[in-house]
């Protein structure tokens, strides 16, 4: 892409529902390059920080903004893919190719793009596969290439290996490295702190909806600093 829509600017972002501000105040900046790998406890916040920059969720207060010079596109700009995607009732290649069509893509171009979105996910001999009966870790590849034939600048990832076996799991990550040295900023959220060792370039540690830690994914491991990042880390953070 010669333009960008980033970076992509939170300010006093905060979001409420029942009464509970399950987000608060958090102000950040999400830039090219560096994969972000969101991490905290359960109820922390970090799928509802997701589904917020993402557009799926209106903040309670605060701002959400595009600030590169290609802004007024990033909507076609960005993707998401959750822990359990949602897959029509068609074959793989369709299910890609759907997703091109409602972007408005022309149908010679549709077909490029899907067939090598599913070469670069391994999932060429899937193609006239039925996506409901593939494996889930294939789900999960099928869903990443999805995301990946609509070129997005950011790709916004929920938990995708929540549910993986260890094989499943690499061919996940494979997928995710190789979208983030073809120029996709990744921000991703795991419960898995050996995932995030090998994922992360930085980390944010949220805690009660709120940023507490962000610095480079290694001093993060090695000297967090705060105690609640360190009680994380040690498995004795208590809500």
């Amino acid at each position: 892409m010669t333009t960008t829509a980033l970076p992509l600017e939170l300010r006093g972002l905060a979001w409420e529902a029942g009464g509970e501000r399950r987000i608060d105040g958090i102000h950040l900046d999400l830039a090219a390059g560096p994969r972000t790998v969101i991490l905290g406890p359960n109820g922390a916040g970090k799928s509802l920080l997701l589904r917020l920059c993402h557009g799926l969720l209106t903040p309670s207060a605060g701002t959400i903004a595009w600030r590169g010079p290609a802004a007024s596109e990033a909507r076609a700009r960005q993707a998401m893919v959750f822990q359990r995607p949602v897959l029509l009732r068609r074959s793989a290649a369709a299910n890609v190719e759907y997703a091109l069509r409602v972007r408005g893509l022309g149908r010679g171009e549709r077909r490029a793009r899907v067939a090598a979105a599913l070469a670069r996910t391994g999932l060429s001999d899937r193609a006239r596969q039925s996506a409901r009966d593939l494996s889930i870790g294939e789900q999960q590849r099928l869903a990443l290439a999805r995301a990946w034939a609509s070129e997005p600048e950011l790709l916004f990832l929920d938990e995708p290996t929540a549910s993986l076996d260890p094989a499943a799991t690499h061919a996940v990550e494979a997928v995710i490295e190789a979208m983030h040295l073809a120029g996709c900023k990744i921000v991703m959220t795991t419960h898995d702190l050996g995932q995030a060792r090998r994922v992360a370039d930085e980390i944010l540690f949220l805690h009660r909806g709120r940023i507490l830690e962000r610095q480079e994914a290694r001093r993060f491991f090695d000297s967090p600093a705060t105690e609640e990042a360190a009680a994380f880390l040690a498995g004795t953070l208590k809500w």
